[in-house]
């Protein structure tokens, strides 16, 4: 059973944003449930931190430089 917090007027309009944009965030956005290894994912954190990067860039630039390695067209 879900406790969910009292209703109040910000919390209702967030609510109601919510239900009418989550197909169209849905549509726009994925969103990857991954788990690793704590202890490599605080090192992971603590690199990207020292460096000013986001998790996003993170995964943008790997994803580039495994292109670079497999080529850009070589889908297996």
């Amino acid at each position: 059973m879900s406790n969910r917090k009292e209703d109040t007027p910000s919390r209702i309009v967030k609510r109601s944003y919510e239900e009418r944009h989550r197909e169209e965030r849905k549509q726009k956005n994925a969103v990857w449930g991954t788990s690793i290894a704590r202890e490599y994912a605080e090192e992971i954190d603590k690199f990207l931190k020292q460096y000013g990067l986001t998790k996003v860039r993170l995964i943008v630039e790997g994803y580039k430089a495994l292109q670079n390695q497999y080529g850009p067209n070589k889908i297996e």
